[in-house]
Parts: structure tokens; C-alpha cells; sequence
């Protein structure tokens, strides 16, 4: 059993003091608040297809796997969530229901618990965020899914047959935000390990946490001691640097990427420029006549009138007009409903230059269109230049094969992480912008069925929960970091175009600290030819070298550590699938790596290097020769400076990518040299 390491925020420091006096305890820390960071999508990631070719009908499309879901709560009466032709519970499975009222669990819902301040609450979503997370993952089909008519089709999760078990920790605050404390989230995760749950699907997080101080990295680490696969969003504080969350080596870390579908809703300018937007509320009767536009800032100059505040509206008169209103400040909905308050006949959203070229398509209370930043300072520019400025806003529904896809959403978090000692991260990236799942009621101006859109890293975690699930029922002797190695090495970099994956923030190359190894790809993941394996003392050792600290050390661990006993190794030592280095002037850094058969007997690979820009990068041996199934290889790579480069800027980071390649397959690692 798990010794629970959050105080409670009424705890005072001198009681903290007294705590240390108590035979077993580890260590006490100031809580946290955390927060809670489809129709198409399995198509987008290749996993519909034929019952004899892809991994969706290999692996049952994930029958008997256990997701545990820590978040906001569910709708149990969902129809995502109704129990046709799932099977039983596992033999395994010990969660219970904890309704506050008659309802029961059944086959899809295994279990539901809620746990506020320490004590049971009732699991039921009263904010939306668990329920579209969990019918990410493992929703059932459910015929005719749609928001306001916008992506209609069948929707379904990424493990439709897979089971659910729900733990809410998260709960709705005065302020309309979804919150939750360190003692509920651990809580949570150590009951879903108790349940025996096989993924823990955790859409939560906060922001440059030490590891030995947050929540969802400890209770990740005694997951994987039972063999319990976690994975965690990377945070929504994109573009800025090094804010972000769930950055531990042991937790399979998700940034958000866009997909090819569009819901569009264009922008015609009086002098006739198009510019392209999007919207899920597309009434058939808006006129596309030219209406006059009114850009609250310019008569106002206050922060509030950027984002189109109803206090400040009310001093403009918008009767007849569309409003441009920047993202900010308040919910997009809200911004709508108070554009319709005073009168306003539409509204056009604006990306300011920190939001890049994401869109998303919301349930406007009245025609809309949101712009990226590139169409926003087009339009921006059109506005403070014309007597007149006219505008039109039409509708084209949904768009398919929209073209490059994916790209890294703007607001996903960046990297590099400050907290684990340079592993690279996030790990991978998956769809996160306009997801339509579940809901709990009707959205937008004319309601209809319980679908919504959401974008962010929260909706991206659950679509690789789902693979997840996938792949150990395809491979069920394969230990969590393996599975994560599986779906980081086969990560693809380049969009459907043929370019590199690209940054909605500025339209340039991603970086792997956007992107970290690539875009996921469950069916190559299937099949990865070799993987990287850790096991918990392999993280020990790590630790040890990280931290040079007991105490932080046995707090992560939940048991006693003496690394005076303990083979250290510097973070960048770890069996890691990627490559952080800090080099600097003649030193030499080599870093070793075990990689295990999990192809064919016999199966061979080279190495190739696409080397960092004036990196030297060395591997010996350049070629793996395996004789069976499962032997373990090594390798060693050497990385210095050329000396025939200008002098390196301190801080400067320098990227590449090593790959081993076999006829087969091709097994890829980002590298990242930061120069000291």
C-alpha cells in the first residue's frame, strides 16, 4: 500500500516538523492545486481499416484492458459509455461504484469514485472535461455523433471495448475552473492501483512541479512497479518555454498535435480577401451579406475591450455590427454571448502573435469565425486602413484533407524541462485540436446531441491512453517502458506533405522539445523491431544521480533509499529512447544504450545520423546483428564539437535524430545538444 506523501494545506510547518518524529515517514510538501490540463481521429492515426490489417481488430480493440481515468468525474448515462458487446470484467478487477444515488456500474464503467479532501464524494461530471477524456479513450460506438451537425459520423474512442474505471479528483471551484488538490489526485491513483487498473489516463497536471513534490509523478512511479502504464498531458502553456507538467522519464508524456479536418467558417474583407476561420455553429440562415466592423480596443484601449468584456461593449454601439475580439481573458463562448448581448450580428476571433496559426471551432451563440494569427493581423491591418471596413462571415462545414497535417498546436507546452535533468519531453505528440467526444449536455444556441469539441494536451493523452490499450492486449508481456518505447521510436516527423512536422507558432520546423520523438503511430508501433527497456531500479539509479538526495529520492520511490548504495548515473545515462547532451569546448560526452530484439531472429540494423549542426556524433557499433528474439544489445555514441564551426553560443541548442535501420524497420531518437 502507498504511504500518502501530500500534507493537508491546513497543516503548519511545525506540525510538518512533528510529522518527521512518526516511525516511517518519508516526507511532507506544501499542496498544489492541479488542474484538468471521436469521429475521425482513429481514421486520422490509420487504425480503422480492414478486420485482417490493422492493430484496431488485432488487438479486439482493446477487450479486457483497464483504463483508469483521474479526473473531473463522468456522465454515466452517456451513450459512449453504454455497455453493448463489451465483455465481463476481468477476473482481476476489485473497484467498486461509489454513486451518492442508485446508479450502478456495468460492463463500459467498471467503477466510479470520487475523492474531495480525503473523503468519497459523488464520481458524477459536473464540469465535461472527464467524460470527453474518457470517451476519448475508450468510448463505444455511438451512431449519428456531431456537434451542431459539424463532423458527423460514428464516433467512437481509441479502445472502444475497453473498460473504464473512473476516479474524480478533480472538482469544480467558484471560479468555473476544474481543480484538485496533491492528497485527492495521489489518492486517486493509488485506489486505481488497487483496482488493479492496466493504463492510468491522467489529463491533469501542474506546471514546474519537482518531481519528488507532485502528485502524479509519485503515484506514476509505484504504477509502473505493477506494471500499470501511465500517460500524462504535457500542459497547454505553449509557446513559452520550459512551463510545463508530468515531465518524470517513467510517465509517457503527450503533447497535442492538429489533424487534416477543418470545420470552416471563412472571412470575406470588403476589399475581397478571403481569410479562413473556423466555427461549429454554422447557421444555415446567417446572412453573407457585408456588415460593418467594429474593433472595440480601438475606441477603448483597455485590456478588457480586447477580449470584448460585456462591461466594456456596453459603451460601443454594436447594433448590426461584427465585433473583433482577441482571445483573452474569458472563455470564447462567453466572449460570443456578449457580442449577441448588445446586439452584435457576428464576431470574429483573433489570434494574438502568442497563439500562432491554432484555430478551434467552438459553439458560438452567434455566427462566427475564428482566425489564425497570420489571417487575424491580415484582417487587423484591413481594418486600421479603410474608411469603411466590411465584412463577411460563410460557412463550408466540414473540410477534410486540409493540408500540411499535422502540426504541433500552438498552445501545447514546450520543452526543455528543468525538472528531470535534460530528458527530452514531451515524448510524443497526438491529436488535441477540435477532438468531438462525449459531453454531458447540450451545447451551443440550438443544442443537439452530447458531443463537443475541446482542443488542448488534455484530449491528446487519452488518444495515446487508447493505443496503449491496443498494444498490450497485442502485446501482454511487454512492460510499461517498452510500450513506451514502442510508440516513441516509430513516432513519425514528417507531415502529409512530406516536410518536417512544423510549429503552428511561428510555421517553422518543430523542435523536439514541441514535439518531442514525433507523431504517434499505433499500427508501427505494433511492430517496432527493438525497444529501449527501464525497469523501477533502473529509475533508482537515475534518481540517485539526479537528485543526490535521500529524502527526494525515497519520497518518489514511497521507501527508504540510501544512494550512498546506489550505482548513480547521470540523467543522461538513463535507457532512454532520445538524447539530451550538454557539451562544451573539447569535452567528449558518451552515453551507452541497451536495445532488446523484438523483431525476427536474425534482424540487422544501421545506424544513421542526421548529425546536430557542428555536433560531432560517433556510434559504435555502427551496425546490430541479432541472432534471436530478445537478445539485448549495446551501443555506444560519442558527441563533441567540431572544431571547424564559429564558436558556439552558450545555450544554444543543436538537434538531430539517430536511427537504426533494418529492412524493416526503422527505429528513430531525437537528440538535443544544448551548449555550456
Amino acid at each position: 500500500m502507498l504511504g500518502s506523501l501530500a500534507s493537508e494545506s491546513s497543516r503548519t510547518d511545525e506540525e510538518a516538523e512533528d510529522m518527521e518524529e512518526i516511525p516511517g515517514f518519508i516526507t511532507a510538501y506544501r499542496e498544489q492545486e492541479h488542474t484538468a490540463s471521436t469521429t475521425y481521429t482513429p481514421t486520422f492515426l490509420g487504425l480503422k481499416g480492414t478486420a485482417s490489417k490493422t492493430l484496431w481488430f488485432d488487438s479486439s480493440m482493446g477487450a479486457g484492458q483497464i483504463i483508469g481515468v483521474v479526473d473531473t468525474g463522468i456522465d454515466p448515462y452517456h451513450a459512449s459509455f453504454n455497455d453493448a458487446g463489451m465483455p465481463p470484467p476481468p477476473v482481476k478487477w476489485s473497484g467498486k461504484c461509489f454513486w451518492t444515488n442508485t446508479r450502478t456500474c456495468n460492463n463500459k464503467i467498471l467503477g466510479a469514485v470520487a475523492f474531495r479532501h480525503r473523503t468519497y464524494a459523488n464520481p458524477e461530471d459536473n464540469d465535461g472535461h472527464g467524460t470527453h477524456v474518457a470517451s476519448t479513450a475508450a468510448g463505444n460506438f455511438v451512431s449519428n455523433a456531431n456537434v451542431l451537425q459539424q463532423a458527423a459520423g460514428t464516433a467512437s474512442g481509441m479502445a472502444p471495448l475497453a473498460h473504464l474505471a473512473i476516479y474524480k479528483v478533480l472538482f469544480v471551484g467558484p471560479d468555473g475552473r476544474s481543480v484538485g488538490t496533491d492528497a485527492d489526485i495521489l489518492a486517486g491513483i493509488e485506489q486505481a492501483i488497487r483496482d488493479h487498473v492496466d493504463i492510468l489516463q491522467m489529463s491533469l497536471g501542474s506546471a514546474r512541479r519537482a518531481m519528488a513534490q507532485s502528485a502524479v509523478a509519485i503515484g506514476s512511479f509505484a504504477a509502473i512497479t505493477k506494471g500499470i502504464v501511465p500517460c500524462a498531458a504535457f500542459g497547454n502553456d505553449g509557446p513559452t518555454a520550459s512551463v510545463l507538467a508530468n515531465d518524470a522519464p517513467w510517465i509517457l508524456t503527450v503533447g497535442a498535435s492538429t489533424v487534416d479536418r477543418k470545420i470552416v467558417a471563412s472571412v470575406t474583407l470588403g476589399s475581397g480577401t478571403v481569410l479562413a476561420g473556423e466555427s461549429a455553429y454554422q447557421p444555415a440562415s446567417s446572412p453573407s451579406k457585408q456588415l460593418p466592423l467594429s474593433f472595440p480596443y480601438k475606441f477603448l484601449k483597455t485590456f478588457e475591450s480586447k477580449g470584448c468584456i460585456l462591461t466594456e461593449l456596453q459603451k460601443l454601439n454594436l447594433q448590426g455590427k461584427i465585433a473583433m475580439c482577441y482571445r483573452s481573458s474569458i472563455a470564447d463562448y462567453d466572449r460570443g454571448r456578449n457580442v449577441l448581448n448588445v446586439g452584435g450580428s457576428g464576431m470574429i476571433l483573433l489570434n494574438p502573435f502568442w497563439q500562432g496559426n491554432t484555430t478551434n471551432a467552438y459553439e458560438h451563440a452567434l455566427p462566427a469565425s475564428h482566425l489564425n494569427g497570420t489571417g487575424s493581423k491580415l484582417l487587423i491591418d484591413y481594418y486600421m486602413n479603410s474608411a469603411n471596413p466590411t465584412a463577411s462571415i460563410s460557412f463550408s462545414g466540414t473540410q477534410f484533407g486540409i493540408n500540411p497535417a499535422p502540426a504541433v498546436a500552438d498552445f501545447s507546452s514546450r520543452g526543455p524541462s528543468f525538472t528531470n535533468g535534460g530528458i527530452i519531453k514531451p515524448d510524443v505528440i497526438a491529436p488535441g485540436v477540435n477532438i468531438l467526444a462525449a459531453w454531458p449536455r447540450p451545447v451551443g444556441p440550438i443544442g443537439g446531441a452530447h458531443f463537443n469539441f475541446l482542443s488542448g494536451t488534455s484530449m491528446a493523452t487519452p488518444h495515446v491512453s487508447g493505443i496503449v490499450a491496443l498494444l498490450r492486449n497485442k502485446h501482454p508481456n511487454w512492460p510499461p517502458a517498452v510500450i513506451k518505447s514502442a510508440l516513441m521510436t516509430t513516432a513519425y516527423t514528417l507531415d502529409s506533405v512530406g516536410n518536417p512536422i512544423t510549429d503552428d507558432f511561428l510555421g517553422v520546423a518543430a523542435s523536439v522539445f514541441a514535439m518531442g520523438s514525433g507523431h504517434v503511430d499505433p499500427e508501427a508501433a505494433n511492430d517496432p523491431g527493438m525497444v529501449y527497456e527501464l525497469y523501477p531500479y533502473d529509475y533508482v539509479h537515475y534518481l540517485c544521480g539526479y537528485y543526490r538526495d535521500d529524502a527526494a529520492v525515497s519520497s518518489i520511490v514511497q521507501g527508504p533509499v540510501q544512494c550512498a548504495r546506489v550505482r548513480a548515473i547521470a540523467p543522461e545515462q538513463l535507457n532512454y529512447p532520445s538524447f539530451g547532451v550538454t557539451l562544451g569546448g573539447t569535452t567528449v560526452v558518451t552515453l551507452t544504450r541497451r536495445v532488446t530484439n523484438v523483431g525476427e531472429a536474425g534482424d540487422a540494423y544501421n545506424v544513421y545520423v542526421d548529425e546536430p549542426d557542428g555536433v560531432r556524433v560517433d556510434v559504435i557499433p555502427s551496425r546490430l546483428q541479432f541472432s534471436q528474439v530478445g537478445e539485448v544489445l549495446s551501443y555506444d555514441v560519442k558527441f563533441s564539437l567540431k572544431g571547424t564551426i564559429p564558436t558556439p553560443v552558450v545555450g544554444e541548442v543543436k538537434e538531430g535524430r539517430l536511427s537504426w535501420i533494418s529492412g524493416k524497420h526503422l527505429v528513430g531518437s531525437p537528440i538535443a545538444v544544448t551548449i555550456v
